[in-house]
C-alpha cells in the first residue's frame, strides 16, 4: 500500500475480520468495503456446503468437496478452519500472506471460531469486528428477507446465535448493525486507524531518515 503524500511509505496489510450471527449484516458491511476500497481485498474461503443460488465460485466461495478440505487441513494449506452448521470453511494460508507482504489488506467474513484461529496464529496482523444485530426479531426478519435458506435452516441458524453472540468478548470492536450506512462508516473508520497504526508503517524508519537528512 502506498501513500498519496509526496513520499511513499511502506506497510504491512490488515487482517481485517468481521464476524457476526447469522443475519446481522456482516456481508453486507463486507461487500460495501470491498466495493469502495481498492486497498483492500476478500480472503476467500473453501467450504463444502452447498452454494446458493446467488454465489458464485471462486468469488463468494471455493466450493470443494469433504476429502479435498480434509486433503488441505492435514497439509497445513489453512490459516483457520472451523466447522459451521454441518459444513466445513477454511482460509488458504498463501494468499493471504503475499496480500499483507505487498502491503495490501485482507478482508475475512468468518465465524467466532475462525477467528480466534487466526488470533493464535496471526494476531498482530489482526483487527477483529463483532457486528450485532439490534434485537432477536430483527434478526429473524433479515434471515427470512433474504429467502435462501429453509425454515428449519432459519430456525438452527437462529438457534445458534446465542453461541455466535456469547463470543463478542474475543473482539477488539462491537459494531450493532441498526443503520447499515451508520455501520459501514464505522468499520471504515476503525479501518483507517488500524492502518496507520505504527507497528504496521514498515517503511517509516526510512522515511524518518529522509526528512532527518533534511536537517
Amino acid at each position: 500500500m502506498r501513500n498519496s503524500s509526496s513520499e511513499t511509505i511502506d506497510r504491512r496489510g490488515v487482517m481485517l475480520v468481521l464476524s457476526s450471527p447469522s443475519g446481522a449484516g456482516k456481508s453486507s458491511i463486507a461487500r460495501e468495503i470491498l466495493h469502495n476500497d481498492n486497498a483492500i481485498t476478500l480472503s476467500v474461503s473453501v467450504t463444502t456446503r452447498e452454494r446458493r443460488p446467488s454465489e458464485i465460485d471462486g468469488t463468494h466461495y471455493h466450493f470443494i468437496d469433504k476429502k479435498r478440505f480434509e486433503t488441505m487441513r492435514e497439509r497445513g494449506e489453512l490459516l483457520e478452519w472451523a466447522e459451521v452448521h454441518g459444513n466445513y470453511y477454511g482460509t488458504p494460508k498463501d494468499p493471504v500472506e503475499e496480500a499483507l507482504s505487498q502491503g495490501r489488506d485482507v478482508l475475512f467474513d468468518i465465524d467466532w471460531q475462525g477467528t480466534k484461529q487466526l488470533s493464535e496464529t496471526m494476531p498482530l496482523d489482526l483487527v477483529r469486528i463483532f457486528v450485532l444485530p439490534p434485537s432477536i426479531t430483527e434478526l429473524k426478519a433479515r434471515l427470512e428477507r433474504r429467502a435462501e435458506d429453509t425454515a428449519d435452516v432459519i430456525a438452527k441458524r437462529l438457534a445458534n446465535s446465542a453461541l455466535e453472540m456469547e463470543q463478542w468478548t474475543d473482539y477488539d470492536y462491537i459494531v450493532i448493525n441498526e443503520d447499515l450506512q451508520v455501520s459501514l462508516n464505522t468499520v471504515r473508520s476503525i479501518l483507517h486507524a488500524e492502518r496507520m497504526r505504527r507497528e504496521r508503517q514498515v517503511g517509516m524508519k526510512m522515511f524518518l531518515d529522509g526528512l532527518l537528512t533534511q536537517l
